[in-house]
């Protein structure tokens, strides 16, 4: 009887030896790493997988902007629009008009129009052909006269609509081509903590879904809406260790479902970060550049398929 224990005993110590080698001889998942755009107050260019500047556009100061799949870069500065290859040559501009203040958006779009907003007297959406010149003219309803505050990035949506963030009317507002507004998202909903919270919509992102990604600036914060307006996923400082969201900018939802975020006031440490589902950190860059906006371009040496959600 004593042999026999002494012999079970054993077994199990081996088992488990056996087991702590297999665990140890298991092949580990590699880290995330991703490359990525960044249109900020420092540097407006691209940064590689090793978190190391590949491209530099010399001006900063950026607003919104991304890589076009022919490798050239789209970007909006204060009072100029521009597409520019990687050897700084410039095959697209825009300049602010006179009766406004700056510049907002940009994005191209299907037809091979440019969306851009102005900021100013005239709060206008404008769909500007490749020649520069202007073909389709919205006129926005910020609620304010505080042209930096009026709006952010806005994008053209599937159906031919425009979804524009309305940062101090708390609003992110669905215009028609004719200006007439159609659907209204609200940010400061008593379950975001209302108008105290400062929920700010900066960026909003219309997923595959039809729900609403929204980046909540002053709210340190991003929420997910539905087709309703009602919110469905929100992640905010008391969610993520460290507390890593200092003005909630720019935002993008990945192919796998994560999500990545622009701390764009963080003084120091997270800069741009990626969140899963249940809200746990699984990449940042905390290197020398603030973010105002960004487009994630690579994860782990592949390219991010699809239309840029910028």
């Amino acid at each position: 009887m004593i042999r026999a224990t002494l012999a079970l005993l054993v077994s199990i110590g081996l088992l488990a030896a056996q087991g702590d080698v297999a665990k140890k001889d298991l092949p580990t998942k590699p880290a995330r790493t991703h490359s990525f755009f960044i249109a900020g107050p420092q540097f407006t260019g691209i940064i590689g997988e090793d978190g190391k500047d590949v491209w530099d556009s010399k001006q900063p100061h950026a607003r919104d902007g991304y890589v076009l799949e022919n490798g050239n870069v789209l970007v909006t500065w204060t009072e100029l629009a521009a597409e520019v290859t990687r050897e700084g040559k410039v095959v697209f501009t825009y300049s602010k008009s006179k009766d406004n203040q700056e510049l907002g958006t940009i994005e191209r779009l299907a037809n091979g129009n440019t969306l851009i907003t102005e900021l100013g007297k005239q709060p206008t959406l404008l769909e500007v052909k490749p020649d520069g010149k202007v073909d389709i003219t919205v006129a926005l309803k910020p609620e304010t006269d505080n042209a930096h505050m009026q709006t952010r990035m806005a994008r053209k949506l599937d159906n031919g609509n425009y979804l524009v963030p309305h940062l101090l009317a708390f609003a992110i507002k669905e215009y028609k081509p004719n200006g007439e507004v159609v659907k209204i998202i609200r940010t400061d909903l008593p379950e975001l903590g209302g108008p105290k919270a400062e929920n700010w919509p900066f960026t909003a992102i219309r997923l595959a879904d039809g729900n609403t990604l929204v980046g909540l600036t002053h709210g340190n914060k991003v929420a997910e809406f539905d087709k309703d307006g009602k919110p469905v996923w929100v992640v905010t400082n008391d969610d993520l260790e460290g507390k890593p969201i200092v003005d909630a900018c720019g935002v993008q939802r990945l192919p796998d479902g994560n999500t990545v975020i622009a701390s764009y006031a963080a003084p120091h440490g997270i800069k741009l970060f990626e969140v899963t589902r249940d809200k746990q950190i699984v990449w940042s860059y905390a290197g020398p550049h603030n973010v105002h906006h960004f487009q994630i371009l690579t994860t782990n040496g592949v390219q991010i398929p699809g239309k840029p959600q910028k």
